[in-house]
């Protein structure tokens, strides 16, 4: 009875409210299940969000009544089905309980985490073609990366002293361990998204590409178009693969010291526009040539984590951080910018997550860590020559690609040169 007294006497204003969101959760699961032409659709979904809503106002034995009450519905929908079509709608039937418990939530005032979750159900119905896809074409080797992700994520790290555990204050395992987690989780995680849209062509493929491995997807690529007679199109692909390097190195700035972001952000911005002119007039150019995406598969590229690679990650964010604090120490940030050339030329993802690392331990500036990150990136576009020159035959194409890095190269150089006599990323900071 007293629940029903405080029921009686609620607020209608928060009540519709909790209303509206729940009713709105269950409408758009409804909609895609009304989409993939299920019995269950918008009314029913947004009924039982509903029902989950009013159940969590009244009280926690109304919630496990209506929760009985769904349970029942469920198993007829599935009886029904198992008659008609000698099926049980297993998808459908979960998504009708999840969508009875994010009711339940909005009724108990949460907001952000029913949202979330609808929109996270609703996806995950939506792609399944694509991910029966994907899930269908796995291999050993990737389900095991997944496994080593999460092993080094949530049972390795936790167990890394986050301390220097040598005296001269070089070796953080915290902060070589995390490095580990944030390049093999981007890396693993555009995987991902590079198997499921496989389908795109040779233009997606760089760019996912470019996040797992630029150096590697740019050999793949080229020796692709150069086999399927699409050398004029090496260019835009080796442009748009080194742009997503940019990108990935500039998240990672983001996730270890978000300070040295307007560092980065300046030579970035030069960067991205002189690529995207010699993109646009490369396209221009060969207008009259089209590529069908059914024509020209996306880049084959293993699975960025297994235990090597793992190590690998670990052992070059080390040496290149010790490299930059003695060289840091001996020559100033110059020390510093130098070791972010050289370490670009083997991993720019280690150089740049050291660097900011180093600038979140105030061992450099922010502004020091963003010029690396950039001279980092910078260098691993370069390694992309020898490659291209190795595998292209068509000389025009070499020394338009060469000309167009070398534009990029000026001016990413010039901005960090700029930035560092004039200190403006430092006077944006102050």
């Amino acid at each position: 009875m007293e629940s029903l007294k405080e029921f009686i006497n609620l607020n209608p204003g928060p009540v519709a409210l909790k209303i509206v969101v729940g009713v709105g959760i269950g409408m758009l699961i409804g909609m895609e299940r009304k989409w993939s032409h299920q019995e269950a659709g918008i009314r029913t979904f947004s009924i039982i969000a509903l029902l989950g809503v009013l159940s969590s106002i009244i009280g926690l034995e109304i919630v496990i009544v209506s929760m009985l009450g769904v349970f029942l519905l469920i198993t007829g929908i599935n009886v029904r089905s198992l008659r008609v079509n000698n099926t049980l709608e297993i998808a459908t039937s979960a998504a009708l309980i999840v969508d009875y418990l994010l009711g339940v939530l909005v009724g108990f005032g949460h907001i952000f985490t029913p949202v979330a979750g609808a929109i996270a159900m609703t996806m995950l119905l939506a792609w399944k073609i694509e991910l029966n896809r994907f899930a269908g074409g796995l291999k050993p080797s990737e389900i095991r990366s997944a496994i080593i992700l999460g092993l080094i994520g949530f049972v390795i790290y936790p167990l890394m002293p986050n301390r220097y555990i040598d005296p001269w204050n070089l070796i953080n395992p915290s902060d070589a361990w995390l490095s580990v987690i944030a390049i093999s989780g981007i890396g693993f995680l555009n995987y991902v998204f590079l198997r499921i849209f496989s389908t795109d062509g040779l233009y997606w493929g760089a760019i996912f590409g470019g996040l797992v491995n630029s150096t590697a997807t740019v050999a793949e690529i080229s020796g692709r178009a150069q086999t399927r007679a699409l050398t004029s199109k090496i260019t835009v692909l080796c442009l748009l693969t080194n742009i997503a390097m940019f990108a990935r190195n500039l998240i990672l700035v983001g996730i270890f010291c978000p300070a040295a972001l307007p560092a980065s952000l300046l030579p970035l911005i030069a960067m991205s526009l002189v690529s995207g002119l010699c993109i646009w007039m490369d396209v221009r150019n060969d207008s009259n040539e089209v590529i069908k995406v059914e024509e020209v598969d996306t880049p084959h590229l293993d699975t960025p984590i297994s235990v090597p690679k793992v190590l690998t990650f670990g052992l070059l964010f080390v040496l290149i951080q010790i490299g930059g604090t003695l060289l840091t120490r001996g020559f100033g940030s110059y020390g510093m910018l130098a070791t972010g050339v050289f370490g670009g030329l083997i991993s720019s993802a280690s150089t740049t997550a050291a660097a900011a690392t180093m600038a979140s331990h105030a061992q450099i500036t922010a502004s020091v860590a963003g010029s690396v990150a950039i001279l980092s990136s910078l260098a691993s576009a370069v390694i992309s020559l020898p490659i291209i020159w190795k595998t292209v035959k068509d000389r025009k194409i070499v020394q338009k690609f060469t000309l167009e890095l070398v534009a990029i190269v000026i001016a990413g150089t010039t901005v960090v040169w700029i930035d560092r006599v004039f200190e403006l990323t430092e006077r944006f900071l102050r």
